[in-house]
């Protein structure tokens, strides 16, 4: 799950704002300048250190959205994509007219989104599913999803390509279970505290092979809250025509908790 990274992600993309602060000086002003000693810029880190840390993670992540590495709005993430080739363009023309899509889209308690492209970008390059395996023959297009504001309910579309496969022509279950941890989390992450989750426990039943090259449907429900603590569950299942029985592929549940310093951390929703 994402959430994992946000403790060391925070504190890498603090580095990079003071990094983009120092190319913006004026680079007459600085020639003006005696170097400066090991001890002087020693101390000019621990001084960035100290302030960093009195202002918390909260007042750090929005001095990193003022330098525009915020994270997007789902209106925005879904106007954050383009297909780079002919097998990303079909794909997304099959999920954006699909019937399936088109009920769902009639569901006014539940919000549209492309989770990945709401990263900023320094962000997703560091994530497996957002930039790793995303890409042609892989994930080919961001996942379509669909969230409800309390965090209750997750429905999500997606295509896998040829070469995320464990046997020939099926997927790897690897990737299977990552898919079904990030969607699940997804799934009651508003319902938590601070709306973050960690992974606490997962467990996977795989129904029947996954295949490669296919459009695939997540549905997912959080059955129970309790404090930092929320139970989901879920399954994936084949993409399939108007009258049509989808083939249920993989079936999960799974228990996040909201770490005591959650409120730390940046929110992805």
């Amino acid at each position: 799950m994402f959430s994992r990274q946000f403790s060391r992600n925070s504190r890498q993309l603090g580095q990079i704002a003071l990094r983009a602060a120092r190319q913006r000086r004026c680079y007459a002003t600085e020639s003006q300048q005696a170097p400066s000693s090991p001890l002087r810029k020693g101390l000019s880190f621990a001084l960035y250190g100290l302030t960093f840390a009195g202002l918390g993670a909260g007042g750090a992540w929005q001095a990193l959205k003022s330098q525009g590495l915020g994270f997007y709005s789902d209106e925005d993430s879904l106007h954050r994509f383009a297909p780079g080739d002919d097998e990303a363009r079909r794909a997304e023309e099959v999920i954006q007219t699909h019937p399936f899509v088109a009920e769902i889209r009639k569901r006014t308690n539940l919000t549209e989104s492309r989770p990945h492209m709401k990263m900023p970008a320094e962000y997703r390059r560091r994530s497996l599913t957002g930039a790793a395996l995303l890409g042609p023959r892989m994930i080919v297009v961001p996942p379509l999803t669909w969230n409800d504001a309390e965090g209750k309910e997750m429905v999500a579309v997606a295509y896998l390509g040829e070469d995320v496969c464990g046997h020939p022509g099926i997927v790897h279950g690897g990737l299977v279970a990552t898919i079904l941890d990030e969607g699940l989390a997804r799934t009651c992450i508003k319902a938590l505290p601070n709306q973050v989750a960690v992974t606490a426990n997962l467990n996977i039943n795989y129904r029947k092979p996954t295949p490669a090259g296919a459009f695939f449907v997540m549905k997912a429900e959080t059955t129970k809250v309790e404090g930092r603590k929320a139970w989901v569950k879920g399954r994936i299942e084949t993409l399939v025509e108007p009258g049509q029985e989808p083939v249920v592929l993989a079936e999960a549940t799974a228990l996040f908790v909201s770490p005591k310093y959650a409120a730390m951390l940046p929110k992805m929703t």
